[in-house]
């Protein structure tokens, strides 16, 4: 997959980077200032763009982090089965089968249109248009 590197000091609110190997996406960057004889400390909250979990950790400011390329589609859900839809891309007609998240359960329906991304190549529903 395709990245990009930036400084830990780089990771505003936002911006989708990759924590052991999770692409997730940064909550908030808290950093310190320098010491007499360091560089500055990132205390970095991110949440995982696939499962939704919390990941903190400290890193120094000059750090670099892979930010993944993340796709965002388009998607028409065909049908609805227990946690699972078919979806299908609105550009290229393809039809994928994608895990509706537990957030999104209750509103989504046959017909609705969704913006599903793609990151490390999992595809995940993200919203309702």
């Amino acid at each position: 997959m395709a990245y990009k590197l930036i400084n830990a000091a780089e990771a505003r609110p936002g911006v989708a980077i990759m924590v052991d190997g999770v692409p997730c996406l940064t909550k908030s960057n808290d950093i310190s200032k320098t010491g007499k004889h360091g560089h500055a400390k990132c205390r970095i909250e991110a949440i995982s763009v696939i499962d939704g979990k919390k990941k903190v950790f400290v890193a120094g400011g000059h750090d670099r982090l892979d930010s993944p390329l993340i796709e965002k589609n388009r998607g028409q859900l065909l049908s609805i089965a227990g946690d699972k839809a078919n979806v299908m891309d609105m550009q290229s007609f393809e039809t994928i089968e994608l895990i509706i998240p537990e957030d999104l359960k209750e509103e989504l329906k046959d017909g609705d249109q969704v913006e599903y991304w793609v990151v490390e190549g999992s595809k995940v529903i993200k919203r309702k248009i």
